[in-house]
């Protein structure tokens, strides 16, 4: 982020990531994920079964050689890897950060938006060659908060309203969008104002919707209210908090019992393999060039009232060592970022130059 008017933060501690792991229970030990809260997430390898209890959905992507979608993502692997020659290295990054807006989720708003600035100021350190940033929100939720026109999930937000919000009128951008940039003066204000997205959202989430709708080619063409925010020549990096998980459509649901048999729940639909698979459509080498870091509920009988978000986890799962997830619960988010900063770095040394 060379250029950006920032402070650095020389107290970011940068922890060590520990060596991939793989299981196939959410529950147990070696899952790839802190389940004590501790601040200190694991990465995940590619293809860990994420849902206890429905198995069926990741019994193809576990370790038992199940066909189920993975993405092949190994270290050392740039574009100049196979000739010899030194891997291309990310010169742009674009960072979309999916905020659970429903009412329970004040805190952790807050906890996020405290640690964002060292974050950042992190990834300046690291990644040396990455001169261009833009960093854009999105709730999820529907966000009647937000601008006119601009108010379906998956849109960028520029300003919020509702509990526990900001109540920002956020832009205009230095970019000149909807999103910030690396020449944005006050860029952890800016974020302030977006990311305080308020609790007035449906508890019904749907993260994976917010984050493929916000990435899809159509709503970052020419005009649309994304326009620019997805670059395909950039190092992708996706931050999901929620304090529930993206559950599946309901079955056996009777619209019209709603006390005995409601149909209150549809989440994103799909499950993790058919978010990879969508994704793959809107970002070019999406298995070099994403990285997927997770704050969710990792165990039952946590300290803030979190879902085990088994879904959520076995979609970061499916990115290798280019996913990252800890605990949503934690009392403060700067070990989570700084333990994710080599993960971005090496996502970023080891990024592919789409074709063409």
């Amino acid at each position: 982020m060379r250029g950006a008017a920032l402070p650095v933060m020389a107290a970011v501690a940068i922890a060590a990531c520990g060596d991939p792991r793989r299981d196939d229970d959410l529950g147990a030990s070696s899952a790839g994920v802190n389940e004590t809260g501790d601040g200190d997430g694991a990465q995940a390898d590619a293809g860990g079964d994420d849902d206890d209890d429905d198995a069926a959905d990741d019994t193809a992507g576990s370790e038992d050689g199940g066909d189920g979608l993975k993405l092949d993502v190994g270290a050392g692997t740039g574009s100049n890897a196979d000739d010899g020659g030194a891997p291309d290295e990310c010169d742009a990054v674009d960072i979309l950060f999916v905020i659970d807006n429903s009412g329970s989720m004040a805190d952790q708003q807050s906890s996020l938006i405290a640690s964002f600035e060292g974050f950042v100021n992190g990834m300046q350190e690291q990644l040396e060659g990455a001169d261009s940033y833009h960093i854009g929100v999105v709730t999820t939720d529907n966000y009647s908060f937000n601008a006119p026109d601009c108010r379906n999930i998956g849109d960028l937000v520029t300003q919020t309203g509702g509990f526990d919000s900001s109540n920002g009128i956020c832009h205009p951008f230095n970019s000149g969008g909807r999103y910030l940039d690396d020449t944005e003066p006050d860029l952890a204000g800016r974020f302030a104002c977006m990311a305080q997205v308020g609790t007035q959202g449906n508890d019904d989430e749907r993260p994976m919707r917010a984050m493929l709708d916000a990435l899809s080619t159509g709503n970052n063409a020419p005009g649309a209210c994304n326009e620019g925010f997805s670059r395909p020549d950039s190092l992708l990096v996706i931050v999901v908090i929620s304090d529930e998980d993206d559950v599946p459509e309901p079955i056996d649901c009777d619209p019209d019992d709603f006390f005995n048999n409601p149909c209150d729940t549809v989440g994103s639909g799909g499950d993790p393999d058919a978010w990879v698979a969508e994704l793959a459509g809107y970002k070019p080498n999406a298995d070099s060039n994403v990285v997927v870091l997770s704050l969710v509920g990792l165990a039952g009988g946590n300290a803030c009232g979190a879902v085990p978000a088994s879904k959520l986890i076995g979609f970061a799962n499916r990115f290798g060592n280019n996913g990252y997830t800890d605990d949503v619960c934690a009392a403060s988010y700067d070990e989570f970022f700084a333990a994710a900063l080599p993960v971005v770095n090496t996502a970023c040394e080891n990024w592919i130059p789409p074709e063409g």
